[in-house]
C-alpha cells in the first residue's frame, strides 16, 4: 500500500473509529486498518499546514504583484475601487453572515470564494460561515498585522474558527485548497480564526474547470469596453474566468479602459 491518502481517505478514518464498536470481533482488524491510515494522514499533511510562515506570506505577496493589485491606503481610495467595479459588496447571506467588518467589500473572485465555500459549509455542518474581515486599507490594519499582509489589496478573508466536527471540515478543505495552489491559509490564534488569501485567477479557473461539462466550442467575437466595464465582470457575463479572457487578448494586467476592444470566446 502506498503512502498517497487522499483527504476523503483521512475523513473516512473516522467512520472506521465509528465502525468499530459494532462488532467485538472484527475489533483487532479494524484498529489496525484505522491506525495505519491514520498515520498515513499525518504524513501525507505534512506537506500542507495551517500554521503559517515567511514562504506563505511570500507566496501571497507574489500573487498580489502578479496580478498587479494596489495596497489600498485608506478609505477613500477603497471607494474609488468600489466604483470602478475592482472591489464588489459582499453581504449577509442564508450560507454566511459578516460579524465586524468595518469595510464589506472584496474582489470578485474572493466573493465567490466566500459563496462557494459557505454553501458547502452549511450543507456539511448546518450552520453558517462566519466572516470577521474583507479588505482592509493600510489606515485600519491592526497593530499586530503583518508587513506583508495583503487584506489591503481585498484578496483575504478571515473566517471565525468553529468546533468540533465543523472545524475539521473547514480545516480540510482550506488545505484541499491549499494544495490546489488556489489560495494559502493560516491558523491565527490572537484572536482564533483562518485568514485566507485568495488568489483570484488560479481560483477562478479551479472553478471553470469544476463547472464546465465537456469541451464546449467557442467562436471569437468582438466586444466594446463600457464605462463601469472590469474585466472579471465582461469574462463573468460570458462564463469565462479572467485569466482566459486576459490569455487570449494577450493583457498583461487586468486593466482595461472604455473603448477598448477585446476578443470574447462565446460559446456556440
Amino acid at each position: 500500500m502506498g503512502s498517497n491518502v487522499s483527504r476523503t481517505q483521512c475523513r473516512d478514518y473516522g467512520r472506521v473509529e465509528a465502525f468499530m464498536t459494532l462488532s467485538f470481533r472484527s475489533v483487532a482488524v479494524v484498529w489496525g486498518l484505522g491506525a495505519l491510515i491514520g498515520t498515513l494522514c499525518v504524513a501525507s499533511a505534512g506537506a500542507q499546514s495551517l500554521r503559517g510562515s515567511r514562504t506563505s506570506l511570500d507566496r501571497q505577496t507574489r500573487q498580489a504583484h502578479g496580478h498587479d493589485f494596489t495596497y489600498l491606503a485608506g478609505p477613500t481610495q477603497l471607494r474609488r475601487f468600489v466604483d470602478a467595479g475592482l472591489l464588489v459588496p459582499v453581504g449577509d447571506t442564508r450560507d454566511y453572515r459578516l460579524e465586524k467588518v468595518s469595510f464589506p467589500v472584496a474582489r470578485p473572485e474572493v466573493k465567490l470564494f466566500i459563496e462557494r465555500l459557505a454553501a458547502q459549509y452549511r450543507r456539511g455542518c448546518g450552520e453558517q460561515l462566519v466572516v470577521t474581515s474583507l479588505t482592509r486599507p493600510q489606515s485600519h490594519q491592526p497593530r499586530n498585522a503583518s508587513d506583508q499582509s495583503v487584506h489591503p489589496t481585498g484578496m483575504a478573508i478571515d473566517l471565525r474558527r468553529p468546533a468540533g466536527r465543523c472545524r475539521s471540515w473547514l480545516e480540510d478543505t482550506l488545505l484541499s485548497l491549499e494544495a490546489q495552489g488556489v489560495l494559502e491559509a493560516t491558523h491565527e490564534r490572537r484572536p482564533p480564526h483562518y485568514h485566507v488569501a485568495v488568489f483570484p485567477e488560479p481560483y477562478a479557473e479551479h472553478v471553470e474547470r469544476l463547472t464546465t461539462r465537456g469541451d464546449r466550442p467557442f467562436v471569437p467575437r468582438a466586444y466594446t469596453v463600457r464605462q463601469g466595464d472590469t474585466l472579471w465582470g465582461i469574462a463573468s457575463r460570458h462564463g469565462l474566468s479572467a485569466g482566459m479572457l486576459r490569455r487570449v487578448n494577450e493583457l498583461r494586467s487586468s486593466r482595461i479602459y472604455p473603448g477598448q476592444s477585446l476578443t470574447v470566446p462565446v460559446a456556440r
